[in-house]
């Protein structure tokens, strides 16, 4: 699929000395951890009783975890089994999740740019160290437990001229920071929804981000 741009994400930012900081969004941005994410809530439900249907929520990642976990605990344990959840995550979900395609390859063109990467996603620091780490992927920050416009935080605290995700969260978090929405067809929202949600440009997955970053710095 050929990237689709906005007339912002067209202009090439011939004016900058050195190449924008950029972010990227974890789960379904950088890496595929619906395998791994799978594996701890079938756990959660062995360990629970209650029938967690681990596809379904599999299919919907992006918003905090604590959304997920009261679509099947009452509100008052909403917190108990966040925390058992997160107890069981490193045993049950590192080592299935996979880099998606592109991924290590955008870092390494951002930084060959003369760039900074940063990693900002609402999955708890902890955890999402522990996959970059397992993967070999190595931005230059991580930054965790900040979801949509709550991404801004971060974003503009590193001084993020991009911003590169796969939920309509994250280009609402890019918009929030006054940074370029870059969004990536790999997670549960479409290219069509994506663009909808304001996206400045949607990629097929981060093997079109070279191309288009390269041409972005012109």
């Amino acid at each position: 699929m050929a990237p689709m741009e906005s007339p912002r994400a067209a202009a090439r930012p011939g004016t900058l000395t050195a190449a924008p900081t950029v972010g990227f969004d974890l789960d379904m941005t950088l890496i595929d951890s619906r395998p791994g994410i799978r594996a701890a809530y079938v756990a959660l439900t062995a360990e629970t009783g209650v029938a967690i249907d681990a596809d379904l929520a599999v299919s919907r990642l992006g918003p905090p975890l604590e959304h997920e976990i009261a679509e099947w605990f009452p509100a008052e344990q909403v917190e108990e089994m966040v925390a058992r959840y997160r107890a069981l995550y490193p045993s049950y979900a590192i080592e299935p999740s996979l880099p998606l395609p592109g991924a290590r390859d955008a870092i390494h063109a951002v930084r060959e740019a003369g760039g900074r990467t940063i990693v900002v996603t609402a999955k708890n620091e902890p955890h999402a160290r522990l996959h970059l780490a397992h993967l070999g992927i190595e931005p230059d920050a991580v930054i965790g437990g900040l979801w949509a416009e709550g991404k801004a935080q971060a974003l503009r605290a590193h001084g993020a001229g991009v911003y590169v995700g796969d939920h309509t969260g994250d280009v609402r978090g890019a918009a929030t920071a006054g940074a370029l929405s870059v969004a990536v067809a790999t997670g549960p929202c479409g290219a069509e929804e994506l663009r909808a949600a304001g996206a400045d440009v949607v990629l097929a997955d981060l093997t079109d981000f070279r191309p288009w970053w390269e041409g972005y710095l012109g």
